[in-house]
C-alpha cells in the first residue's frame, strides 16, 4: 500500500499507539540519537584525546571535521539512496557501518587512525540520518503522522541534552575511548528493532542514475578547501601540499556546480535556488551555523582548559539551551505562524550573538550560576525564537513536491557551516600548536572566537531583515512540532526528507 504521496511501503499504516507504532519509534529516535549525540559529545573528549595522543590543535579540528565533512557531503545522497533502495535497508546499513567505525574510533592507537574512523563515521551517520525520520513518516498512518514526529522530536531533545552529561561521565571514571564505544551495544539494539518491526517503504518514482559524481566531486571539494584551511596556520600559505589540496578542492566545487546543472538526477537540484526565499533562507542558515559551529566547538574545551571544570560539568554546560528550547521552541513557531518569520529571525540571531558576547564572562576559576549559567539561557532564548521559523521558512519556499529535497539542502548548509568554521576560525583566532593545553593562550584565541561569531549571527539578522519575506508554512493535518532540539547543535530538521509528501504546507502570505 502507500504511505505517504509517492512511498510505498509493504504493510499496512501503523497507529501512533501501537505496540509496534513504539518500535517504529524507538529503533528512529535511538537511530538518529546515534549520529545526534555523537555530533556533541566528541566535543568534551577533546582535551582528553589531546593530552592521551599527545598532538597539536590541528588534529582536534581533523577529529570534528572528518566526521561532519563525509556526512555534510553524502546527507543528499544518502536519502536519494533511501528513496530508492528502501528506507530502512539503508537506515540499517547506515547503523551497522557507524557502530563498526565507532569500534574503530574507540580503538585508535593513534590520532591518523582516529581521524580515519572518524570520516568513517560520517559516512554511517549520513545514511542513517535521513531514514530515522523518513521511516516514521512513511510507516505510521497520515492522521498519526504529526504525533509520531512530535514524540520522535521530544525525545531526540531529550537524548542531545543526556549525551554531553554521559560523555561527560564516561571520559571522568573510565576514558574517552568510551564514547565511541557505547554506540556499539546501542547500535545492536536499534539492528533488532528495525529489522524485526519496522516495515520496509521506498519511492516508486525514483529513477534515473543515482548521482556518484556530483557526491565524489562535493566530498573531494569540501575536503580540499578544509584541509588547505585547517593546515595553513602550521604549513603556511606558500605550501605545496596547502596549494594543491586547496586548488584541487575549489576546482572540484567548481566542477560540482557544473555537474549538477547538467544532471538530470542531480543530488543538488540547482533550479531550486530559483526562489528567492529559499536562498536567503540558506544564506541566513549558512551565518547561524557558522556562528554556532565556533561556540559548540570550543565553549566546552574553554570551561575544561581555562575554567577548569571537570569533563561531567562541562558536557552538562549546554543543558539550559536544550531545556529552554523544549519548552519555548513550539511557541516560537507559533509566534512566527501568526507575525511571520522575519521578526523571529531578525531578533534570534540578535539574541544568540548577545549571549555569545555574554560568553566573554568565562574565564579562569568562572563560577557556573553567575557566568555560564546567564549566556547559555540567553543563547537558548535565542534559539527557541530563531529555529522553528528557520525550518518552516525553507520549507514554505519551494513547492511541495521539492519539501524533502529542500529540507536536505538546508541541513547540508547548516553542516557546511559548521565544517567550514571548525577549520576556519581556530586559525582565525591563532589556536594552533598545543594551545588547548594552555590556559592563558587558548583564552585569547576563544575571544576572538567568541567576537567573529558574534559577528556572523548580527549579519546573519541583518541578512533576514533584508530579504525575509513574511511567509509561514502550516501543515494542512494541524501543526507539527519540528524538530527544533536537535537543530541547533546538529543541524536544522530534516522534516519531509525521504517520504516528504506526506508534509504537505499552505503557504500563508503577510504584508511585506
Amino acid at each position: 500500500m502507500t504511505g505517504a504521496r509517492g512511498t510505498e511501503q509493504s504493510g499496512p499504516a501503523i497507529r501512533f499507539g501501537s505496540a509496534r507504532g513504539r518500535w517504529v519509534l524507538l529503533a528512529s529516535i535511538l537511530g538518529s540519537g546515534l549520529a545526534g549525540i555523537d555530533a556533541t559529545v566528541v566535543n568534551v573528549a577533546l582535551p582528553a584525546i589531546g593530552r592521551d595522543f599527545k598532538v597539536d590543535f590541528a588534529a582536534l579540528q581533523w577529529t570534528i571535521t572528518a566526521y561532519t565533512l563525509t556526512l555534510a557531503a553524502l546527507i543528499l545522497l544518502a536519502g536519494a539512496l533511501g528513496d530508492r533502495y528502501g528506507r530502512r535497508r539503508v537506515f540499517l546499513i547506515g547503523v551497522v557501518w557507524f557502530a563498526v567505525a565507532s569500534l574503530l574510533c574507540g580503538l585508535a592507537p593513534g590520532a591518523p587512525w582516529l581521524i580515519g574512523a572518524r570520516a568513517l563515521q560520517g559516512v554511517g551517520g549520513a545514511l542513517l540520518t535521513p531514514g530515522s525520520l523518513a521511516m516514521i513518516q512513511a510507516s505510521f498512518a497520515r492522521e498519526d503522522r504529526a504525533r509520531a514526529i512530535g514524540a520522535w522530536s521530544a525525545f531526540g531533545g531529550v537524548a542531545t541534552a543526556i549525551g554531553p552529561f554521559l560523555g561527560g561521565w564516561l571520559i571522568q571514571v573510565a576514558s574517552w575511548r568510551w564514547v565511541f564505544l557505547i554506540n556499539v551495544p546501542l547500535a545492536v539494539v536499534v539492528v533488532l528493532v528495525a529489522a524485526r518491526h519496522v516495515p520496509e517503504s521506498r519511492d516508486p518514482t525514483a529513477t534515473g542514475r543515482v548521482d556518484l559524481l556530483g557526491a565524489v566531486l562535493g566530498a573531494v571539494g569540501l575536503g580540499g578547501v578544509t584541509y588547505a584551511i585547517i593546515e595553513a596556520p602550521a604549513r603556511g600559505l606558500g605550501s605545496m601540499a596547502v596549494l594543491v589540496t586547496g586548488t584541487v578542492g575549489l576546482l572540484c566545487l567548481v566542477a560540482f556546480g557544473l555537474a549538477e546543472a547538467r544532471q538530470r538526477n542531480p543530488m543538488l537540484p540547482l533550479t531550486i535556488f530559483g526562489s528567492a526565499q529559499f536562498s536567503a533562507a540558506n544564506a541566513v542558515t549558512f551565518l547561524v551555523y557558522g556562528g554556532f559551529g565556533g561556540v559548540f566547538f570550543l565553549l566546552v574545551v574553554e570551561l575544561q582548559v581555562v575554567a577548569g571544570f571537570s569533563p561531567i560539568a562541562a558536557g552538562t554546560a549546554l543543558l539550559p539551551v536544550t531545556v529552554v528550547m523544549l519548552l519555548l521552541s513550539s511557541r516560537g513557531g507559533q509566534l512566527a505562524q501568526r507575525i511571520g518569520p522575519r521578526l523571529p529571525m531578525t531578533l534570534g540571531p540578535l539574541i544568540c550573538a548577545g549571549a555569545v558576547l555574554l560568553m566573554l564572562r568565562i574565564g579562569p576559576g568562572a563560577d557556573y550560576l553567575t557566568e555560564v549559567v546567564p549566556a547559555v539561557l540567553v543563547l537558548g532564548f535565542g534559539l527557541a525564537l530563531l529555529v522553528a521559523p528557520l525550518t518552516a521558512t525553507v520549507l514554505a519556499a519551494v513547492d511541495v513536491q521539492h519539501a524533502g529535497v529542500a529540507s536536505g539542502v538546508n541541513n547540508a548548509v547548516a553542516r557546511a557551516a559548521g565544517l567550514i568554521a571548525v577549520a576556519a576560525l581556530p586559525a582565525v583566532a591563532g589556536l594552533s600548536g598545543t594551545a588547548y593545553d594552555s590556559a592563558r593562550s587558548f583564552q585569547h584565541g576563544f575571544r576572538i572566537v567568541l567576537i567573529t561569531c558574534a559577528g556572523l549571527l548580527v549579519l546573519a539578522s541583518a541578512l533576514a531583515a533584508a530579504t525575509i519575506r513574511n511567509t509561514a508554512a502550516i501543515p494542512e493535518e494541524r501543526e507539527r512540532p519540528l524538530d527544533v532540539t536537535q537543530c541547533a547543535i546538529t543541524g536544522p530538521s530534516l522534516a519531509g526528507t525521504g517520504a516528504s509528501a506526506s508534509g504537505r504546507t499552505r503557504q500563508f502570505e503577510r504584508p511585506a
